[in-house]
């Protein structure tokens, strides 16, 4: 059976555990008919020029677990954010987990996408928000006709959350081939502040495929800080849809650290619809082997007086395979715009790739935009000066990459995630660093 098929048949036997009288029922309907209509995006997209999706999709995947799961604490302690207290909303194979999870109603509601989509409660907000901005392409679309589960998170106004929300999928491989399609919805109302930390994490050897989307909505002078942890097994693959819409005087960071899994794909969309927004995308990718890594952002100003900042910096090793797209577009009516993008790279091996495509699309006359891209090697002078001084050529190598992606982690607001992220740097680094940058 090909993939299609496959979709077909099991968005008929989705037809009979959900009620297709509902509003989010035709919003998926409309979406299969995107995903028939479009299909699956190829080389020949320009979007996905330098990225494949075909050995993801020559699969017969698992579009519904069969079988229930459970883990203990002791599992997936090692996964979660360490000496810092969290919401947490787990799923185990697209499963909410309530015995590893802490969620919460009161003054906010850090909760199930499921339970949003089926109580009348929250009508309101799912007619008003959810499929709003989300991507339309066929995998994204894949997305919007299946997903059934994810986090719910909904700030009214004026609130900054006592503590940070922790969104975190597992698969534990009990399903061949499964393939997980999460869908979070984030609206954070008037001056309110809240940050989130989201992570995929296989615990198989066996193939799994997570399909996410994200969308996020940040009200007047709303503060959003988001960070992405993809540090996943070599069998786990991961197309990312992260659409952000910002009102006058928000700002949203978003911060994207890609260590692991076979095949990973950012779709990272931000539109600013108010005057003096602030939009922050930074990352920070090392690689090696055969892993490839797609980062595709887009920032699109429609209002004057905002500003926007794009920092990637990227190690690719062995036979890895890196893609940045970067593109910021300012609309004519969008004047007095500072907006700033930034990729470097640095390919320890000769057999390494990276495909590299900034952009600016400026429509307006008063603006300050600039990009740039850098693509080298490592200092071999400076290599030369730390081994003079005793360092190993191992440490010495580390040292300079953990300085290349300082001015990325300095913009981190969790000291927590900073140490988290340090550490597994070192460790895809293969070196015990004992200070924290």
């Amino acid at each position: 059976m090909s993939f299609k098929e496959n979709v077909l048949s099991s968005f008929m036997a989705l037809e009979n555990q959900v009620d297709t009288e509902s509003y989010v029922h035709g919003i998926r309907n409309r979406a299969l008919g995107e995903f028939e209509k479009k299909g699956l995006p190829q080389k020949k997209d320009e979007a996905y020029k330098y990225t494949s999706l075909k050995s993801l999709f020559n699969k017969e995947y698992t579009m519904f677990p069969k079988h229930e799961s459970s883990l203990e604490y002791s599992d997936i302690q090692k996964y979660l954010v360490h000496n810092i207290d969290t919401y947490r909303v787990v799923f185990i194979d697209g499963v909410y987990s309530s015995y590893l999870s802490q969620t919460t109603h009161d003054k906010y509601d850090v909760c199930l996408m499921s339970s949003a989509l089926t109580n009348p409660k929250y009508a309101e907000v799912i007619e008003k928000y959810y499929d709003k901005i989300a991507g339309k392409d066929g995998v994204a679309s894949l997305n919007t006709a299946f997903a059934k589960e994810g986090a719910y998170i909904k700030i009214g106004d004026d609130i900054s959350v006592r503590k940070p929300i922790e969104v975190v999928y597992f698969t534990t491989g009990k399903e061949n081939n499964l393939i997980v399609q999460p869908r979070n919805l984030v609206v954070v109302g008037r001056n309110s502040q809240v940050q989130i930390v989201e992570r995929h994490q296989s615990l198989t050897s066996n193939a799994v495929f997570t399909n996410s989307v994200t969308e996020i909505f940040a009200d007047r002078d709303a503060v959003v800080d988001y960070y992405k942890i993809q540090n996943d097994k070599l069998e786990a693959s991961l197309i990312d849809h992260t659409s952000a819409e910002q009102q006058h005087g928000s700002e949203v960071r978003l911060h994207t650290f890609s260590f692991g899994g076979a095949l990973t794909r950012n779709n990272l969309n931000f539109y600013q619809k108010g005057q003096h927004c602030n939009s922050l995308l930074n990352g920070v990718t090392i690689i090696e082997g055969k892993q490839h890594v797609d980062h595709s952002t887009l920032v699109h100003h429609t209002a004057e007086n905002c500003t926007s900042y794009q920092e990637y910096k990227q190690i690719f090793d062995d036979k890895s395979v890196g893609v940045f797209n970067g593109k910021v577009l300012v609309d004519k009516v969008a004047q007095k715009i500072n907006a700033f993008q930034q990729n470097n790279n640095v390919l320890i091996s000769d057999k390494a790739t990276i495909n590299a495509k900034p952009q600016l699309e400026i429509f307006a006359d008063d603006v300050s935009c600039s990009h740039g891209c850098t693509i080298g090697q490592l200092d071999e002078d400076a290599l030369f000066y730390m081994q003079s001084r005793g360092i190993p050529l191992k440490e010495a190598r580390a040292l300079l990459m953990f300085a290349f992606a300082n001015s990325v982690l300095e913009s981190v607001r969790i000291p927590e995630i900073k140490t988290k992220v340090t550490k597994l740097i070192a460790k895809k680094l293969g070196v015990d660093i004992g200070f924290d940058l």
